[in-house]
This record gives structure tokens, sequence and C-alpha cells, in this order.
């Protein structure tokens, strides 16, 4: 796998994290910071959708093997 390929995947994996425990955060906050947690969970999503896409693309342009031989 590129080392470039592999920055992108942790950075979005990093970012899913944040934008979860942000909405934990929100949803702790009370009732007033719902908004604000549906738009970390909303961003999660996307974020989610991407890397998914991403991981998608990377294995149809080889640029890894998603079943590398042992």
């Amino acid at each position: 796998m590129s080392s470039d390929f592999q920055v992108i995947v942790v950075v979005l994996l990093c970012a899913i994290v944040f934008n979860l425990g942000r909405a934990m955060f929100h949803m702790s906050s009370g009732p007033d910071h719902s908004g604000q947690m549906v738009r970390a969970l909303s961003w999660r999503i996307g974020l989610s959708v991407a890397l998914f896409l991403l991981l998608i693309a990377g294995a149809r342009l080889h640029l890894f093997a998603p079943h590398a031989a042992l």
C-alpha cells in the first residue's frame, strides 16, 4: 500500500473517531446541543462513506491488495 494512501486512510479514520467523540460530548451536554450532535454524526456518516468508497477505489486501482497472500 502506498504511503500517501495510508496517510489518507489514517486521517479519515481519525476524523471519524473525532466526530464520534464530539457527538458523544454534545449528547452528554444536554438537549440544548442536539443539533450539534446530529451535525457531528452526519459528518461521521459522510466520512465513513467516503472512506468506504476510497477503499473500494484503491482496491480497483491496485493501490493495495485486499486479500494479500501470506
